[in-house]
C-alpha cells in the first residue's frame, strides 16, 4: 500500500515557556534543558479534536485532486484527547466528507495511534474490503491538561494530521508502505501509571516520567533495529528518523543508540510540545517537499500504556 499525499493543521495560538514562567515558575531554561520545548501550539476555544481533524482532511484533499473524496472506502482515526467519545473524529470526518456507507473507525493506543491506524487499513486492504483510506489523527492535549502541573503540564500541543493510503499506487511521488511493525508492552514496567488520562477523575498526568523516558528509548530503537533487519537494510540506509514527537532528550537517545547522524533525525517538538499521536504525522508532512526517489524513512513511536511500532516508507 501507499501513502498517497500527507497534511497537517495547527491552531494559530503559540503558547511560549514564559507563560508557564508566569503560572509555576518554571523557567524557559529548565524546560528546554529537560525537553527541548520551547513553544507548542493550544487550539481556540471553537476547535477541538474534530474541527482540526476535519481542517487537516480539507487540506490534504486539496493537494490531491486524485483523490476524490467520493472514491474513499475507509476512516481510520486516533486520539486519547476525544472531544466526544460516541461521535467520535472519525465520524466527523466522514460527516465533512458525505461519504456514506463505509468503514469508519476510532482507535486509541496513546501516542503510537497513528501506526496502530496505518496497520488497521493493511489489514482492511489485504482482506479487500477498502482500497482507498484516510488515516486521521488528531489530539486536542490542552483540553485535558492543567498548566499548572509542574511535573508534566509544560509538555503538550494540540494539532492534527491526515494521511491518504491506496491499495495501489497512484503517484511516481507516493511512498510505498514496505513494513509496519507494532506492538504492546502494557505488563511492563509502570505501564499502568506511568502516564494516565482519565476524565471521570482527572487530566494528564505524568507521575513516573523516568520510567516513560527508559522504556521508550529501549523500544524505539529496538523496533526501528528490527524493522530494519527484517527488511535487510541498515541505519546508513535510513534517509530519515521520524520518532514519536515526546521529548528531544529522548529522540537524541534513539540516535545515539542507533548510530544514526543527528540531522537524519526529524524533530518538531521544539515548536510544537508533544502533539501525541499526531507528532509524528506533522512531523511526515513537514518532511514531504524533502524527499527523492530511493529514500528510505522510518516512523518509530511509543506511547502511554506503553504500546509502540515502526513503519518502513521508501519513495
Amino acid at each position: 500500500m501507499y501513502i498517497h499525499q500527507v497534511a497537517a493543521y495547527l491552531p494559530a495560538e503559540v503558547i511560549d515557556n514564559a507563560h508557564f514562567t508566569r503560572l509555576n515558575g518554571l523557567s524557559h531554561e529548565w524546560i528546554t534543558e529537560r525537553t527541548g520545548i520551547r513553544t507548542r501550539r493550544k487550539a481556540a476555544p471553537d476547535e477541538n479534536t474534530n474541527t482540526m481533524a476535519v481542517e487537516a482532511t480539507r487540506r490534504v484533499l486539496a493537494q490531491a485532486p486524485d483523490f476524490p473524496a467520493a472514491s474513499i472506502d475507509l476512516i481510520v482515526a486516533g486520539t486519547y484527547t476525544p472531544h466526544d467519545t460516541i461521535y467520535t473524529v472519525a465520524h466527523a470526518v466522514q460527516r465533512e466528507l458525505d461519504v456514506s456507507d463505509i468503514p469508519v473507525v476510532s482507535i486509541s493506543s496513546a501516542c503510537s495511534s497513528l501506526l496502530n491506524a496505518v496497520e488497521i487499513v493493511e489489514g482492511y486492504f489485504a482482506l479487500n474490503k477498502a482500497s482507498r483510506a484516510l488515516v486521521v489523527v488528531s489530539e486536542h492535549n490542552t483540553a485535558y491538561n492543567n498548566d499548572l502541573d509542574t511535573v508534566a503540564g509544560h509538555l503538550w500541543g494540540d494539532g492534527a494530521a491526515v494521511l491518504l493510503i491506496s491499495k495501489e499506487r497512484l503517484a511516481p511521488t507516493d511512498l510505498f508502505v514496505r513494513d509496519i511493525r507494532t506492538g504492546g508492552a502494557g505488563n511492563i514496567g509502570k505501564a499502568n501509571e506511568s502516564v494516565t488520562l482519565k476524565p471521570v477523575e482527572r487530566g494528564i498526568v505524568m507521575p513516573y516520567g523516568k520510567d516513560v523516558f527508559i522504556h521508550a528509548c529501549t523500544y524505539m530503537t529496538r523496533v526501528t533495529q528490527q524493522i530494519l533487519e527484517r527488511n535487510q537494510l541498515s541505519v546508513d540506509d535510513v534517509t530519515y528518523l521520524i520518532p514519536h514527537q515526546a521529548n528531544l532528550r529522548i529522540t537524541k537517545n534513539v540516535i545515539q543508540q542507533l548510530g544514526l547522524p543527528e540531522d537524519r533525525a526529524v524533530s518538531n517538538i521544539e515548536e510544537l510540545g508533544n502533539t501525541g499521536c499526531a507528532g509524528a504525522a506533522i512531523a511526515l508532512a513537514s518532511t514531504w517537499p524533502e524527499l527523492r526517489p530511493g529514500n528510505h524513512i522510518v516512523v518509530t513511536v511509543f506511547g502511554g500504556g506503553y504500546s509502540y511500532g515502526a513503519m518502513l516508507l521508501e519513495r
